[in-house]
């Protein structure tokens, strides 16, 4: 999340719902991009920042020893200045009409929605914002950045013209401000930088003014995408809603329908369910509508169409059927990434079921709703929290799920209820694929989203058996069978009048991984 410096007071105002004040907690409100947020930093202001700076790059070093990457989340499509009544803290001060888009009588465009639009792309600050990202990656040395509605990035600048932009002119090269660019000339500088060409450049495509580009972002073949029709599609395929069993399926193959044409590869899509504006994944199975009053705005902030499902009943406190099926959603979603290719996103909290009340725009609370549960991760550890372990280091062993290309029948095999025979109808609410791996052998994936249960066939392995290895429609710790399971072999037999027959039976809302195993028998 952010940590440039920020005015976290932007919001600070008495919070009568909750009896505190609103302040801003994201950190989606810039003053000053060269700066990490002082008071994220134990040293504060002491030594003039300086020490905040060092701290800054310990924490990346020591990231870096353990293998961790730092992808910051910067904000170059609006600042903490707001509209035309807001402070003036930088940019206006030093040339207002230079650093915002602006209407010709002086009112500032708000592709933002938070009141004004950096001029991305007039050449005093795209050259701003590529200095930054160097400072930032030279000094700092980061190892990417993700772009907050980035869109934003790729529209035509206050006054342009080919003169302003080129220094030559080009004949009807004259368009209004905010135009979607085909060729941004800041995407293009950066795309071709020699530092930041070889970090990670994360795009979100999309901004408030409408324009939506997720799949066809000026990528020069490096940009990667939050995939936001990976989220939604796989939303409602989960939850069980009719017409998404193809869609379904490219989400899983790492959305070739959007990045392949382009001479992209699935790791250009940054999967993801949730993120931190939005439902978290417990929110996502337990609410069908958002509850943000504690935000003191009437409930009439954040997104209204979330494609969530309660399972039955609104809200955290509910009947132990209910429970049961929300946790099988919440370990349907976990395991869909998982297995997807493309690059998957996990949400803070989301690794032991971290609930917002319902609250899907959670900005202004500096309080328990943000914060991590160490209490509620320790309570999941034998449960959703060791799910969500074992079936990362699952992702990690099989060499077949992050393909540096996209699958090819070669390896890859669709089926339905019978092997070879996918559905594809919208009434479909099934799809199933096996995956030749390299390590593992084969896996066979199966995602049933219908309210009813189904026997399914199995493809045929002469010499072998399929085994269980994940249903998420099993109580923990039966949900993944790992090898330390000391039941693991009874488990295992009571499949056994199932796989002999070459079948599996799958319960309504769940999703099975088997893998193969020598036939003994055979």
């Amino acid at each position: 999340m952010p940590c440039h410096e920020f005015n976290e007071l932007e919001y600070f105002s008495y919070n009568s719902v909750l009896g505190d004040y609103k302040v801003n907690f994201w950190g989606y409100s810039t003053i000053n991009y060269f700066s990490p947020m002082i008071r994220y930093s134990s040293a504060g202001i002491r030594n003039c920042g300086h020490d905040a700076i060092n701290e800054f790059k310990l924490l990346v070093k020591e990231a870096h020893k353990r293998g961790i990457e730092v992808v910051m989340d910067v904000v170059f499509n609006h600042t903490v200045e707001g509209n035309d009544k807001g402070p003036i803290l930088s940019f206006r001060g030093v040339d207002n009409s230079v650093y915002y888009m602006l209407a010709p009588k002086g009112e500032f465009y708000n592709y933002s929605g938070c009141g004004n639009t950096f001029n991305c792309n007039h050449p005093v600050v795209r050259q701003f914002i590529v200095d930054c990202l160097r400072y930032w990656v030279t000094e700092m040395h980061v190892d990417g950045f993700r772009f907050d509605l980035a869109s934003i990035m790729t529209r035509g600048s206050s006054l342009w013209d080919s003169v302003n932009v080129y220094g030559i002119p080009i004949e009807g090269d004259l368009l209004t401000t905010g135009t979607p660019l085909r060729s941004p000339p800041l995407i293009d500088l950066i795309s071709n930088d020699p530092i930041l060409r070889g970090v990670k450049l994360i795009a979100e495509a999309w901004d408030t003014g409408g324009l939506y580009q997720v799949g066809i972002f000026p990528h020069w073949g490096i940009w990667s995408e939050w995939n936001g029709k990976y989220r939604d599609i796989v939303r409602q395929f989960i939850k069980g809603t009719d017409g998404f069993a193809g869609a379904f399926a490219e989400c899983l193959c790492g959305s070739p329908n959007l990045y392949q044409e382009g001479g992209r590869k699935p790791w250009n899509s940054i999967n993801f369910v949730c993120a931190h504006d939005g439902f978290s994944l417990a929110d996502l199975v337990s609410y069908n509508k958002k509850h943000n009053l504690a935000n003191g705005e009437d409930n009439n902030d954040g997104e209204t169409h979330n494609n969530s499902w309660n399972c039955g009943q609104e809200g955290e406190f509910a009947n132990i059927l209910v429970k049961k099926l929300r946790r099988r959603q919440m370990r349907n979603f976990f395991l869909c990434l998982m297995v997807s290719q493309g690059v998957p996103m996990i949400s803070m909290g989301d690794e032991y079921g971290h609930t917002k009340g319902g609250n899907n725009n959670t900005y202004c609370h500096d309080n328990d709703i943000n914060y991590f549960r160490w209490d509620k991760k320790e309570e999941s550890k034998s449960d959703f929290f060791r799910f969500c372990c074992l079936l990362t280091k699952f992702r990690h062993e099989c060499e077949s799920l992050g393909l540096s290309d996209f699958p090819t029948a070669d390896r890859l095999q669709w089926h339905g209820h019978a092997p070879g025979l996918p559905d594809w109808s919208d009434k479909s609410r099934f799809v199933a694929f096996t995956l030749i791996d390299s390590v593992k052998g084969e896996i066979y994936v199966a995602f049933n989203a219908s309210h009813l249960p189904v026997i399914i066939s199995l493809p045929k392995r002469p010499g072998y058996r399929w085994e269980p290895l994940v249903d998420t429609s099993k109580p923990e710790p039966f949900d993944f069978l790992s090898s330390d399971l000391p039941a693991k072999e009874i488990a295992i037999k009571q499949y056994a009048p199932f796989l002999d027959a070459n079948l599996y039976p799958m319960l309504s809302y769940s999703s099975i991984i088997l893998l193969l195993s020598p036939d003994e028998n055979a």
